[in-house]
């Protein structure tokens, strides 16, 4: 068959469209090209000029010379990123098309097409469409159409749809309904429809399936799906069990979404019942469960304030095996605990886990908080034990506050333990923790491990601040042995080292060198007051009366003080000098 005849047996195109525009030779500016809006007719000459110039230079051969593969690849790898020249290519394309040795293919159609419609150009699409279809590619010339047909006017009219252009996608889908051989794909009708739908036309919607019933093509599940969607979403729930008997006549077998669809649509008419019946439909029909269907039903009966129901109903699906592997429960465990069912929220915790489905970070997170502000410590400890032993690692804030609880009711050395099995899980201890932990230890009298812990800080760069310091001093200095601990803390001298270092480090503990010096004793209190003065920290005069008195040192002390007086006199004077 040669093309005038295959050009005779087209339709003419609608008469409400632009018919195609005129042949038009460079550099000339077509007046229709809406992508092209210079400022002025001379910027305008300007572009097609480049244009020219780039498409000479890089085919280094005359334009007439083209073909539909050159053209392509200049469309792809040059024009396609010039920063001033690409919205051309629809003119270049069609200057390709008056060109007497240049005949387009269904790859240079099916660019042009895709390029349209990525950069938002529709008011130029249904040009290329009519074009196409009174210039059908060179593979049309026998008895059957282009395969490439229907895939390029799916994508137009898709993206009519989308932009809410209607009567452009129907005036594609009835172009393409000409072109090709036999009937549509089922897929375009659904195109259609989902597009009145989503755009609140319903009748339209429901006028075009009409349409695609007379014209015998078979409706599919995602046909009814999105009728069934467009009546519960007008509030129309009887249409849509309607829609979905006449499904199940037509043989059509509802799948997870046309059941979710009704079942969030029973909830919105207030007939909990039902959906909840909807739903144990699903598993006597074999249609398996989906996160979604889970997710429907909890806060559907949630909104209703039927929580435990909706726990219980978990549970009924997870004893039935049907409960879906990625379902996340944190939305019923959070509702449990706001209603203060916190035993109910934890029993089902531990069912689900014991199952094999193990919860959410923020669903342990959830959980703990709630047995923190309801008392239960103990069992949001057991908690964060299993979390830490399947590898569920905690954040900082939740962890400290778990940690403050413990101290707070003598469980300083549980609490340690707790947070060494963290460390080794992963977790990265902050200075908060160590705070907590060696504020328990001296609550508890145990001296031993709050130094421990002040010399694990120390080593790990964590520099305690003046309330942590002085809090560690504080119980030190009430700690029972504290005769033999400071008779010598040039010796001993763990706290004064643990003092010293970290007044070297910028804290000041004026408070810690005050209880000291009131307990210490011996001859070392000369050395170490000029020590405790070297490095910028003094005691108070009271603190430093009050040890002198108490060895009956107060000459002594004067005598110090003279002498102190006297060799900063000197420093002084040969700084001077």
């Amino acid at each position: 068959m040669s093309r005038n005849i295959a050009l005779k047996k087209l339709p003419k195109p609608r008469q409400h469209h632009p018919a195609t525009p005129p042949p038009l030779a460079l550099p000339d500016l077509s007046p229709s090209l809406s992508a092209l809006t210079p400022t002025t007719t001379a910027a305008a000459q300007t572009q097609l000029t480049q244009l020219t110039t780039l498409l000479k230079t890089h085919l280094k051969k005359s334009p007439i010379a083209i073909t539909p593969t050159d053209l392509l690849h200049f469309l792809k790898s040059r024009l396609r990123h010039h920063p001033t020249l690409s919205h051309l290519d629809f003119h270049l394309f069609r200057y390709a098309a008056t060109l007497d040795s240049f005949r387009h293919d269904h790859s240079t159609f099916e660019y042009m097409v895709r390029s349209l419609v990525s950069t938002s150009r529709l008011d130029s699409l249904p040009s290329l469409l009519e074009f196409i279809s009174s210039n059908p590619c060179p593979c049309s010339d026998g008895i059957f159409s282009c395969p490439k047909i229907e895939p390029m006017f799916r994508v137009s009219i898709s993206s009519f749809c989308r932009a809410g252009r209607f009567d452009d996608a129907l005036f594609a889908f009835d172009i393409m309904r000409r072109l090709i051989d036999g009937k549509p794909n089922v897929a375009l009708y659904n195109i259609v429809i989902h597009g009145f739908v989503k755009f609140r036309k319903l009748d339209r919607a429901i006028e075009f399936y009409g349409r695609m019933v007379k014209e015998r093509v078979k409706p599919d599940a995602v046909t009814f799906n999105i009728l069934i969607s467009g009546y519960c979403r007008s509030n129309k729930f009887g249409l849509a069990l309607e829609v979905f008997r006449e499904m199940k006549e037509k043989g059509c077998v509802p799948n997870v979404v046309s059941f979710n669809t009704l079942i969030k649509g029973f909830f919105q008419d207030g007939k909990e019942e039902q959906a909840v019946g909807m739903a144990r439909e699903m598993i006597e029909l074999g249609c398996e469960f989906s996160c979604v269907t889970c997710e429907i039903l909890v806060d559907g009966l949630g909104r209703k304030g039927k929580v435990m129901e909706a726990a219980d109903l978990m549970v009924e699906f997870l004893k039935k095996g049907v409960l879906p592997r990625g379902f996340d429960y944190l939305g019923l465990i959070e509702m449990l605990c706001v209603d203060g069912n916190v035993e109910k929220a934890s029993e089902l915790m531990d069912e689900f886990w014991g199952k094999g489905y193990a919860p959410s970070l923020i669903a342990c997170t959830t959980l703990i908080e709630s047995l923190r502000g309801d008392g239960r410590t103990e069992r949001a400890v057991e908690l964060m034990r299993k979390m830490l032993n399947e590898g569920i690692i905690p954040d900082s804030v939740t962890f400290s506050c778990l940690l403050q609880d413990m101290c707070g009711t003598g469980g300083a050395l549980e609490a340690n333990k707790l947070r060494l099995l963290a460390c080794k899980k992963g977790l990265d201890a902050d200075g908060m923790m160590y705070r907590i932990l060696i504020s328990g230890c001296m609550k508890e009298g145990r001296r031993k491990e709050g130094e421990v812990l002040v010399n694990e800080m120390l080593d790990r760069g964590f520099i305690p601040d003046i309330a942590t310091y002085n809090l560690m001093m504080e119980g030190l200095a009430k700690s029972k042995d504290l005769g033999r601990r400071f008779s010598s803390p040039l010796e001993t001298g763990t706290s004064w080292r643990q003092f010293t270092e970290s007044s070297n480090t910028g804290s000041e503990p004026l408070v810690s060198l005050q209880q000291l010096l009131c307990y210490l004793n011996g001859e070392w209190y000369c050395k170490d007051q000029d020590d405790s003065s070297s490095f910028g920290t003094k005691p108070t005069l009271m603190a430093f009366l009050y040890v002198l008195n108490q060895e009956c040192l107060l000459s002594n002390a004067f005598c110090n003080s003279s002498q102190g007086k006297q060799r900063s006199m000197e420093r002084n004077d040969a700084e001077i000098r």
